[in-house]
């Protein structure tokens, strides 16, 4: 594929369908405009499972991805893969991050849930210790994991990890040391309509308050922190310390959140993906260009069939969007929203958690 098209790349992990088939998982790349999914394999692991993909903002064709051996990285539009110098082997990688002010720093986060940093632009890594899980609602056959990794750029010592099934923790000192920033969000199932529990985990109704998808934060809130989870979208006004509705509700009829970004082009614009549930038949995009004040539904014209999982910009275009479902639906824009076009995985390609723009 020519280097400087503009491309989508979806990610997908291993899994069982409803129906008990084993899904395929990989890495897929195909153009904006046209063009069939291609399965990106070289210097890639067998069978590699990716749910994580970051572009470097400066270098469209610079792109990491994370899978099950770790972070890999790709210097040519993804033609060609090479596995970074991580520390450990057969760590599955869920999330990928790099530092807004500092772009030699990265950060990733895995399941089970751990935290690392590369302090030379990806090529070497070394694990967080102190960044531990509270472990609120662990249990037995589902490893919690980091699902997103987000700097202050207003404070860029400030990091905060939201973590499924186990609430938010922050670092104030780069990631040194960690603080559980969970016992807000807890308070909130006092309540009964934030009360929820899917069974099998030992936190009671809170479960469904610390199931964490996504954090946000623009440079034009500083101090400001979005956070996607089972029960909707929150806000905190004082860096985590107390949490607030965003009461999503009034805008959309779906409110479990998968995802929540703050646009590279104008920081007043969200973008957040919304379903019924973690597994459902549908879901929806609302962008807010006040930050979060007023949301309204930007995909028309296509259909969901399942979860939308995520949603992502082009890092130099501001026009073009991305977004994915579970089951393998991609759906792409080049003017804003105005129109869609889906762009299906291939046969059995049903565990996605990833999309990306370059």
């Amino acid at each position: 594929m020519n280097a400087t098209a503009t491309r989508i790349f979806a990610g997908a992990g291993a899994a069982r369908s409803q129906q008990g088939a084993a899904t395929r998982a990989g890495l897929f790349r195909r153009g904006h405009d046209g063009g069939d999914w291609e399965g990106l394999v070289n210097g890639l692991p067998v069978n590699a499972e990716v749910h994580t993909i970051l572009v470097r903002p400066d270098n469209p064709n610079e792109i990491l991805a994370g899978t099950q051996d770790g972070p890999y990285r790709s210097t040519d539009g993804g033609d060609h893969w090479q596995r970074l110098g991580f520390p450990e082997p057969d760590v599955m990688i869920w999330s990928l991050t790099i530092h807004p002010t500092r772009p030699n720093v990265l950060y990733a986060g895995s399941a089970p849930i751990a935290l690392y940093r590369s302090l030379d632009g990806g090529a070497n890594w070394h694990r967080l210790r102190n960044a531990v899980s509270p472990a609120h609602c662990e249990r037995a056959g589902f490893d919690s994991r980091v699902l997103r990794i987000t700097v202050d750029p207003s404070r860029p010592d400030d990091i905060y990890a939201a973590l499924e099934v186990s609430g938010v923790i922050r670092s104030t000192d780069g990631g040194e040391t960690w603080s559980d920033m969970s016992a807000p969000l807890i308070r909130f199932a006092d309540q009964p309509r934030y009360q929820n529990n899917v069974g099998g985990r030992h936190c009671g109704v809170c479960e469904g308050m610390l199931d964490s998808h996504a954090t946000a934060i623009s440079p034009a809130a500083p101090e400001t922190v979005f956070l996607g989870l089972r029960m909707g979208l929150f806000r905190s006004n004082d860096r985590g310390a107390t949490w607030h509705d965003a009461e999503i509700g009034r805008f959309s009829p779906l409110t479990y959140c998968h995802d929540v970004i703050v646009s590279a082009h104008d920081p007043h614009v969200l973008y957040t993906c919304l379903s019924p549930a973690a597994f459902s038949t549908d879901g929806s995009l609302y962008r807010s260009a006040d930050l979060g004040a007023t949301w309204s539904r930007i995909d028309h014209g296509v259909k969901a069939e399942s979860t939308l999982m995520a949603v992502a910009e082009h890092p130099a275009d501001p026009v073009r969007i991305a977004c994915v479902t579970r089951s393998g639906q991609v759906f792409g824009t080049g003017d804003s929203g105005a129109s869609w076009r889906e762009y299906r995985l291939p046969q059995g390609v049903e565990d996605v958690y990833a999309v990306a723009c370059a």
